[in-house]
């Protein structure tokens, strides 16, 4: 028996080796993992399995509030779309020593959506990846106290951020976009839910490379929106829910990440759109409202995010990011119709162009920062003249650069954050560049949110965590 043990075990050895090499020549180590295709990239395609998503399902109230405020910041840019605060409350020239008093702060879902402010109140978009929703968060703009959410399920992947828009806020309404182009129309006062709209299911839009961007606009209470897909732009009433007029997209032109901006110019109100193929002008009043007056598709870049800039005069500067650079056109009134200009285009390192904010228009001057690919100027903020943008006038210096920060105008002066965190005040001025100080306010990165400025409140964020420092003097 001693004998034999070797041998049987042998004989075990060789049939579990056996069966190994027969397990290892069938075994496939690839047959769980997906093949990565254009189109899979978090974008819908037209044959994508589209999720059922309840709109304003999801609400919760969690503190009562009877603080109200004299200014408002109610969508982006500003009450204007200027990015100009028309506030008469002066604001500090100097950071004191420590840094401006923060007053309350709020970890976020990672991504780049500002604030909006009414009557007292901040609101903003978040993301929630624990719940998996899109959150309309309202606080207390004085204390951070949150008085409530309203929000629906849906799923997101992180894609550089998640959230990126500002919401729209009259005395009525509250208006959004969510990063899967999903809009929530809500009462102002009470956050109850009026009425929701998938924009990528309803007009077989296509959504930008990095969620939406777009920021919604309301209009003498409709809500403006561009789609793209079958309807480059819609109204909406805001009261009922209503599809008041579409207008058609023969081209194909597909949804930005640029907002729609009101504009008059030849006696007629239009909104103007830089889509991906083009731009346009939307009649906004009359009985063609909803009718495109004018467009062209000379200017046509796939990553457009700032908006266009509507001077008096009838030209337009349009910007895109990843070395698009810039184009100058000019809207012509004839007696019968509107027409377009091109008056010049050029790369990044030749003139004005911007990656992501929306440059400033300021007695007659254009001002924003280069983005990287601008050469020996880049991520500097400069300022030019709209007749010639490839002519910098003045720029901040090779040692004061922001990368992809915001910037507004409040109280005679510029405050620029970098996209670091460090929010700089410089004086304001078309004539050269004037540095009153400057402060590192948040410590993380990517702080690319538009800012927001009300009753001496300034809300900015990076891209987790959103602040509120009061910027009084």
């Amino acid at each position: 028996m001693k004998k034999q043990l070797p041998n049987i075990i042998l004989g075990v050895f060789v049939v579990i080796v056996t069966g190994a090499l027969f397990w290892w020549q069938g075994y496939n180590p690839v047959k769980a993992i997906a093949l990565s295709e254009p189109g899979m990239d978090n974008r819908i395609a037209g044959d994508a399995v589209v999720e059922m998503v309840k709109i304003g399902e999801m609400f919760s109230s969690l503190a009562e509030s009877n603080s109200s405020g004299t200014e408002a910041w109610p969508r982006f840019r500003g009450a204007e779309l200027d990015n100009i605060a028309k506030s008469q409350i002066p604001l500090i020239d100097k950071f004191p020593d420590g840094g401006p008093k923060k007053l309350w702060s709020v970890d976020l879902g990672e991504g780049h959506a500002g604030a909006a402010i009414y009557d007292g109140k901040a609101y903003f978009m978040d993301y929630d990846e624990i719940r998996r929703a899109d959150l309309l968060r309202c606080f207390e703009l004085s204390t951070g106290i949150e008085l409530w959410q309203r929000g629906y399920r849906v799923a997101i992947k992180r894609n550089h951020g998640m959230s990126r828009t500002v919401p729209a806020i009259t005395d009525k309404y509250i208006l959004t976009i969510g990063p899967r182009g999903h809009v929530m129309c809500l009462d102002r006062e009470t956050g109850d839910f009026r009425w929701g709209l998938d924009m990528i299911t309803k007009y077989q839009s296509e959504l930008p490379f990095w969620y939406t961007g777009q920021c919604p606009l309301i209009d003498n209470g409709v809500a403006i929106l561009a789609p793209g897909g079958s309807s480059i732009m819609i109204g909406v009433d805001c009261e009922s829910g209503e599809t008041l007029w579409e207008t058609d997209c023969p081209k194909n032109w597909k949804m930005s990440h640029a907002s729609i901006v009101p504009w008059t110019f030849g006696g007629r109100k239009m909104y103007v759109y830089s889509a991906v193929g083009g731009v346009c002008g939307i009649a906004a009043d009359g009985p063609d409202m909803g009718n495109m007056l004018w467009s062209t598709s000379e200017w046509n870049h796939s990553v457009v995010a700032p908006t266009s800039v509507c001077m008096p005069d009838g030209k337009i500067f349009l910007s895109a990011g990843y070395g698009a650079g810039s184009m100058m056109i000019k809207v012509l009134k004839s007696e019968a119709e509107f027409l377009v200009s091109i008056l010049d285009e050029y790369k990044p390192i030749k003139g004005l162009a911007s990656e992501q904010q929306t440059p400033l228009y300021y007695k007659g001057k254009l001002l924003g920062i280069l983005p990287k690919d601008a050469g020996p100027l880049r991520n500097q903020f400069v300022c030019v003249d709209p007749a010639n943008p490839k002519k910098v006038l003045w720029s901040s210096g090779k040692e004061t650069r922001f990368g992809l920060g915001p910037y507004i105008i409040a109280d005679n002066k510029f405050f620029i954050l970098s996209d670091e965190g460090e929010l700089t005040i410089a004086r304001l001025s078309t004539n050269s560049w004037e540095q009153l100080d400057k402060f590192e306010v948040l410590e993380g990165h990517d702080a690319w949110a538009p800012i927001a400025l009300a009753d001496g409140y300034m809300v900015i964020r990076d891209s987790k965590t959103l602040i509120c420092l009061d910027m009084r003097k």
